[in-house]
């Protein structure tokens, strides 16, 4: 049943000839069939569930396995004999899909309804009520119903194991679920199975991150499948409560003291709202709470220029900075110019236009060490930030694409002068991310007339072998190899190129490439003071390296010599061992003798 209701989910099983050729899987073609017209009729599925629609829907969700839908319904024979109806009786049925509780048909039939929809299904015996039939269903009849779905409340099981159910009561806001760093306000009510409540929250709610849970491990687990504003109960097997132990809590109404060992509990949880929060840096040292949600999608790239308002403050609350308040004029900044601490630099990089949030920032992002006098108070060394930060608006920096040709080469020119600032200041890291840039900016091939492809050209071979100087610098060899690489496949005896290369194949210990490209240099430039004095330090590399290696294998022949003197001497005296040995016992055999024959004597 579950996984014929799972076919049925994927597909309207519409029959296909049985000529054409398919890698889908049986019951997946349908799923780009056409939907259903009013009036139109389709099977469904090999067991031959037939749905005419008579009235649509609305939306385009349809209930799952384990929900419960509340529909009227009216059962007939073919023969227009009704067997069954609600509403005659004037009120709807609501059940369980999966629990067959009409027929296994009629589950089928509702999994494929959207909400207001009304359907004509007709179901052959086996999804009826088969050989038995009933007291007003004959024997192996094919029977009908007419239903229409009028809503049904969606049953999720949490943790896929049976030990958190969660009905959903009301829906919430379509905003996305909240995550494990995330602060959420809920408010909720926990009952015994008999209905006796134990404990419930403050009714304006409680705020608690979820990483760091509450009450018992089902709530955040359960609040983690929920949106905004959505209510739910709950029902929490012993697991997922307070075990074989119970728990003794303070204060709970009706005079409870504790809550007994393996209660099963019903929980009505509502998630009032939630804060998402970020860990920016991925080391929990730049931590974004969002307070106010932003417009849009858009963030600042690198190179933006931002305005925004903030209070900044120490943890203790503190505030030793403010901008954009009582007048003051705000702050305006470009985002990757360490023009502001890190932390803030990297925060405000992640937020949207009128986006209010909380920065909570290590004293690594921040000012470090230094002690500061702010504006308002001083900043001791060591201290962790707080910056409650309003994005006012930014403007994006412009991509290569938004740019004609003469703007791309005049931006490649300037990014790469800020690298050289920056390399000669001894920020590498930001300095061959500039260089990176200059080179986006003129990445393609063709796209400049001829005086511009050489400026283009140049512009290109200097980033890369700027860039690849400042992976020297950083030891990563690796990329430097690359980058000269590059540059080397536009000119092939490029000295610079030859010379970095060659730095970086020697701390990487490989010296006959390094070797190779020396001899290149040389070609091309024998008088080249630092490529022959790389040369020397190759020699004397080499030189040092088989000495090693020399004394190596020295010692590994030597210590191969003596396992096998070992080995060789080892059966001599074996040898030896076992000779002195048949020698002493000869002599005990002829004293023995000797002793005999005298005594015969």
């Amino acid at each position: 049943m579950a996984e014929d209701t799972k076919r049925l989910k994927i597909s309207s099983m519409a029959e296909e000839p049985e000529d054409i050729d398919s890698d889908e899987e049986p019951g997946e073609v349908i799923e780009s069939a056409p939907p259903l017209t009013v009036g139109q009729e389709r099977v469904f599925n090999s067991t031959g569930l037939k749905k005419k629609l008579l009235r649509r829907g609305a939306g385009f969700q349809t209930p799952e396995f384990g929900d419960e839908p509340t529909v009227h319904y009216v059962g007939s024979l073919v023969n227009g004999t009704t067997f069954i109806s609600t509403r005659e009786k004037g009120e709807p049925f609501s059940f369980k899909i999966g629990q067959g509780q009409i027929c296994s048909g009629f589950d089928e039939a509702v999994l494929t309804m959207k909400k207001g929809e009304i359907a004509l299904f007709t179901l052959p015996p086996q999804l009826g009520f088969g050989v038995s039939g009933t007291n007003v269903v004959p024997p192996n009849s094919i029977i009908q119903f007419e239903v229409e779905l009028l809503s049904w409340i969606t049953v999720l099981d949490v943790c896929k194991d049976g030990g958190i159910l969660k009905r959903v009561v009301k829906k919430g806001e379509e905003t996305g679920q909240p995550g494990d760093l995330d602060e959420v306000k809920v408010k909720y009510v926990v009952m015994l199975p008999d209905g006796v409540v134990i404990t419930e929250s403050p009714k304006e709610g409680v705020e608690f991150y979820l990483k760091d849970g509450h009450l018992c491990s089902a709530l955040p687990k359960a609040i983690k499948t929920m949106t905004r504003e959505e209510k739910a109960d709950l029902i929490v097997q012993p697991q997922y409560a307070f075990g074989e132990e119970g728990v003794t809590i303070t204060s709970l109404p009706n005079g409870f003291s504790s809550i007994p060992p393996n209660s099963m509990l019903h929980v009505a949880l509502e998630l009032v709202s939630f804060k998402s929060v970020v860990d920016i840096t991925n080391d929990s040292k730049v931590i974004k709470k969002i307070v106010k949600e932003g417009e849009g999608a858009l963030i600042p790239n690198e190179g933006a220029s931002v305005l925004i308002r903030y209070t900044a403050k120490l943890e203790d609350g503190t505030v030793f900075e403010k901008k954009g308040f009582d007048g003051d004029t705000p702050l305006n900044f470009i985002t990757d110019e360490e023009q502001v601490i890190g932390g803030l630099d990297r925060g405000v990089a992640t937020m949207k236009k009128g986006e209010q949030a909380i920065l909570s920032i290590n004293h690594e992002y921040g000012y470090g060490s230094q002690e500061i006098n702010s504006d308002l108070a001083v900043i001791p060394p060591f201290s962790n930030l707080v910056y409650e930060v309003e994005m006012i608006q930014f403007e994006k920096e412009k991509g290569p694409w938004e740019m004609d040709v003469h703007e791309r080469i005049e931006a490649a020119g300037r990014k790469k002068e800020e690298g050289n600032v920056l390399y000669k200041s001894g920020k590498y890291q930001r300095a061959a991310k500039k260089y990176d840039k200059a080179v986006d900016y003129v990445s393609e091939e063709g796209q400049f007339g001829d005086y511009d492809e050489k400026v283009v050209k140049s512009l290109r071979v200097s980033c890369w072998l700027n860039a690849a100087a400042c992976s020297l610098k950083l030891n990563d060899h690796k990329n430097a190899i690359i980058l000269c690489s590059k540059v080397l496949d536009v000119e092939f005896y490029n000295v610079k190129a030859l010379y970095r290369r060659a730095q970086a194949y020697m701390e990487s210990y490989d010296y006959e490439l390094a070797e190779l490209d020396i001899k290149k240099a040389l070609e091309a430039d024998p008088q080249n003071r630092e490529v022959n004095s790389i040369h020397k330090t190759l020699k004397q590399l080499q030189a040092e390296s088989n000495k090693r290696d020399a004394k190596l294998y020295t010692n590994m022949f030597a210590r191969m010599a003596n396992d096998c003197s070992i080995q060789t001497k080892r059966p001599k005296i074996e040898k030896v061992e076992k000779n002195e040995k048949d020698g002493v016992m000869g002599m005990e055999l002829e004293k023995g003798d000797n002793e005999m024959a005298v005594d015969s004597s």
